[in-house]
């Protein structure tokens, strides 16, 4: 016979006896909002069950515990009298980590009927399959990856070039900062030296575009022969001032 909606107690036994393997119940009462975070925390869902304990207050829900640590959480389904939620918990432990859970889908919970019989069998069909999948891959990446794949620092170069983009808008290096294992591939992307400044330049000609294409190409080629590339800006220049003239240092010329 289906249950009224408020004795979720009994629903959550009736659908624990009926689902696939051994599982076992813990009924949890909420004194404070605040109380059911620990659980629905872990909630594996981005659909209606993520929704309601978002956006209400429960008062009580059910954890179902089954085989291989799977973990179902079952609660009422506010405004809808005849209907219960299920949705599965993600895994928790000191070894597992949030990069565990990287290109993972979510197994996701669903709506059920307040007939056990009925919703044991959604749940079979629509929860369980999906879950066991995500839960293994899971403790699978836990496993063959413990700690976060952290990037890597560049390794040390020898030979380092250093462009500079100038306050009047010149973009190039001074002749003798430019290693000689680099020169031939700055003049190969548009790079002139440019005798009275001893630079090598790239002309304003080629665009703020195409100024930023070749400068890539540089970088990329460089990089892979092992020569680091650096891109700064100058250090803004001022000419000073003529100091004020002193008191009484004024004289006017008379004929």
């Amino acid at each position: 016979m289906p249950t009224r909606n408020a004795d979720l107690s009994a629903f959550a036994t009736g659908l624990a006896e009926r689902l696939p393997g051994a599982w076992t119940i813990t009924h949890q009462a909420h004194a404070e909002y605040e109380d059911q975070f620990p659980t629905t925390n872990r909630l594996w869902d981005v659909g209606h069950v993520g929704y309601i304990v978002s956006n209400y207050v429960l008062s009580h829900d059910a954890l179902l515990h089954g085989p291989e640590n799977q973990q179902l959480y079952v609660s009422d389904r506010p405004r809808y009298r005849h209907q219960f939620v299920v949705a599965p918990l993600e895994p928790d432990g000191d070894g597992i980590k949030p990069h565990h859970f990287a290109g993972v889908d979510e197994p996701n919970g669903i709506v059920v009927p307040n007939d056990p019989a009925r919703a044991a069998a959604h749940v079979a069909r629509r929860v369980l399959p999906r879950y066991q999948h995500a839960l293994h891959k899971v403790l699978r990446n836990a496993a063959d990856q413990p700690e976060p794949p952290h990037r890597l620092g560049p390794p040390q170069v020898s030979q380092v070039l250093t462009l500079t983009l100038y306050a009047d808008g010149a973009l190039g290096a001074p002749y003798k900062s430019v290693p000689p294992d680099a020169r031939a591939t700055l003049y190969a992307h548009g790079f002139q030296y440019t005798p009275h400044q001893a630079a090598f330049l790239l002309p304003a000609s080629y665009g703020e575009s195409g100024r930023a294409l070749l400068v890539q190409a540089v970088a990329q080629q460089l990089t892979a022969e092992g020569i680091g590339v650096n891109l700064r800006h100058s250090a803004p220049t001022t000419s000073p001032g003529l100091p004020p003239a002193a008191a009484g240092t004024v004289r006017a010329h008379h004929r």
